[in-house]
């Protein structure tokens, strides 16, 4: 059976499956004041975009693809599509995707198409289609692989740690965090998702202190490591990436690590610093 993966721009992928005719990511669009707005695509210059939204008064925002501009992914040869976007509770991304989906089936007729809620971001949906692909190239049918990647998404659990809450708090994807201490005091939240939402687990004062309770937090909770990969996402900030895979090294053994910089979209809500692990 052929396949072909669809993702929006929040979902990081290695260089080598941005070349893979079997992926496609449909850019969402960036926004930082009344001058900058670029499609968050592979024209993205990361340190351009923090230098900007650093300099702006105002929060910087994002628009999500059209129905149409998913529509046109689904076009393909591929006997399966699959449609994997940021979680519903934070973009309008998914309700496109489905949209699309709608307008391809009225225009084109029958195709299977999955769109995936990831209920996370970044790496996140990463892992979703890195299984998608694995459970393809290994024979299992397009209900088969429904059913465990939603299975996955609700075991699956995404955990970071930012710089500054500054761009998720003033977007509004904060509402379910009632207090969040003073920045001045350098103490960094540990957060997570919550079925698709973000909730606050802990905090340490300090980055490294920070970081060092995601991954207690992680190592904890995870079930059979040792068949899980382990994804890592940063934005410009390698050597903290590094300090959380050696560290989790430490405690436990997982299948793969991949270690990935951050695209515009996740650069834009984890600012300069901020790290993101899913596993």
């Amino acid at each position: 059976m052929s396949y072909k993966i669809v993702v929006d721009s929040c979902c990081e992928l290695p260089e080598a499956f941005k070349k893979d005719p079997r992926f496609e990511i449909v850019p969402l669009t960036l926004i930082v004041g009344d001058d900058y707005e670029k499609p968050d695509d592979e024209k993205f210059d990361q340190r351009e975009f923090l230098d900007t939204v650093a300099a702006c008064p105002t929060c910087p925002k994002s628009a999500c693809p059209s129905p149409e501009r998913y529509m046109e992914a689904y076009k393909t040869d591929a006997e399966h599509v699959y449609a994997v976007t940021l979680s519903s509770q934070l973009s309008g991304s998914y309700n496109s995707a489905e949209l699309g989906k709608k307008l391809y089936h009225d225009t084109y007729g029958a195709k299977d198409i999955y769109v995936v809620d990831s209920r996370s971001a970044s790496c996140g949906e990463t892992q979703l289609a890195y299984m998608i692909m694995e459970y393809e190239e290994a024979g299992l049918s397009f209900t088969q692989i429904k059913e465990k990647i939603e299975q996955y998404v609700k075991e699956m659990r995404t955990y970071f740690v930012l710089e500054n809450l500054d761009t998720l708090r003033k977007n509004g994807r904060l509402s379910r965090v009632k207090a969040l201490v003073a920045s001045t005091l350098n103490i960094k939240p540990l957060m997570a998702d919550d079925n698709g939402s973000i909730i606050q687990l802990g905090q340490g004062i300090g980055m490294k202190k920070a970081l060092a309770k995601l991954v207690e937090t992680a190592v904890k909770n995870v079930k059979n490591p040792e068949t899980r990969r382990l994804m890592i996402t940063h934005c410009n900030n390698l050597s903290a990436a590094e300090s959380v895979r050696k560290q989790i090294a430490e405690k436990i053994t997982v299948k793969e690590v991949v270690i990935m910089d951050t695209a515009g979209i996740s650069s834009m809500y984890a600012n300069d610093g901020g790290v993101i692990v899913t596993i």
